[in-house]
């Protein structure tokens, strides 16, 4: 009787030292570091985050300083991206509306985060009536396009920078909560959640303790994608006269103000134009980066 070969696993690399001393976090940042894309998109937010916060030192002019004598004129070496219908540099304004839109992304998706974050633990740990009331509220909103609820939202309070930042928070709250309350349904039976348990621990320091901290990587990566989605957001009420008001140099109020010359100066609509792309094509090139660093299962296909 003839012997048959055993059959073998496929070989698998052992893990090299240097890997088995890396932390989960290290351990993302070095692959989010090999990432070449990700890299791209953290130089073009590098640049455009200088840009705001040296906007004042960049540039010998002020966003609302007016020139008539020097309206629509081309870009040259005095006026590096022209200037608009009132002779103000557009440069500048485009300098400081990147301070004003990062600003946006900021507070916006700080308060989203937070409120929805929130409202996924309770939804995803209770569960019953409390995960049914908090589920169908973020079904109705998630029912509604997000740029007409914000619309809504700012109708209702008033035009305005600080109303328009308060809409895109709450348009954003369901999309938190939803990944919150998924993550923390799939943790809530782990043999550490249920020890903790038997411990007597109470359900907020659970919460708090053990199962957020195991859900941080699905909300790091929503809160940077969803920096992109805020700005475009921001433009678009801005574009709709329901943002910013003049003078302040909102990206979406100047488009607006600028559509008029789109033929005759297209240099007052395509900076402000260009910089929205480039933010949120940075914070989705980021986001891209940091979903694969910190999903194993792509780490391993690398």
């Amino acid at each position: 009787m003839e012997s048959r070969p055993m059959a073998t696993q496929p070989h698998q690399r052992p893990p090299s030292k240097e890997e088995k001393t890396r932390s989960l976090w290290g351990d993302a940042l070095y692959h989010l570091f090999k990432n070449k894309l990700a890299l791209v998109g953290a130089i073009i937010l590098f640049i455009f985050i200088l840009l705001a916060i040296f906007a004042p030192v960049l540039t010998p002019y002020t966003i609302d300083k007016t020139e008539p004598a020097m309206r629509l004129m081309p870009p040259s070496s005095d006026h590096w991206m022209g200037t608009d219908d009132l002779g103000r540099d557009v440069f500048t304004r485009v300098a400081h509306g990147a301070r004003i839109s990062l600003l946006i992304g900021l507070f916006s998706i700080s308060g989203a985060l937070l409120i929805g974050t929130s409202l996924g633990l309770i939804a995803g740990f209770y569960g019953r009536w409390i995960d049914m009331l908090i589920s169908r509220i973020f079904d109705i909103m998630l029912a509604f396009p997000s740029i007409l609820l914000a619309i809504a939202i700012v109708a209702i309070l008033g035009p305005s920078l600080q109303n328009a930042m308060l809409a895109i928070a709450i348009i954003n709250v369901p999309i938190f909560g939803r990944i919150v309350r998924s993550k923390v349904i799939s943790l809530r039976a782990e043999e550490f959640v249920l020890a903790a348990k038997a411990q007597g621990m109470k359900n907020g320091r659970i919460m708090f303790h053990h199962i957020l901290p195991n859900s941080m990587a699905p909300i790091i990566v929503q809160a940077t994608l969803g920096f992109g989605i805020a700005i475009i957001e921001a433009a678009a009420l801005g574009f709709l006269g329901m943002g910013a008001s003049p003078p302040t140099p909102e990206w979406g109020r100047m488009l607006a103000d600028s559509r008029g010359y789109i033929q005759s100066a297209y240099w007052t609509v395509l900076f402000p134009g260009l910089s929205i792309m480039l933010v949120v094509l940075g914070f989705n090139m980021l986001g891209d980066g940091l979903r694969d660093a910190l999903d194993p299962k792509m780490k391993d296909q690398g």
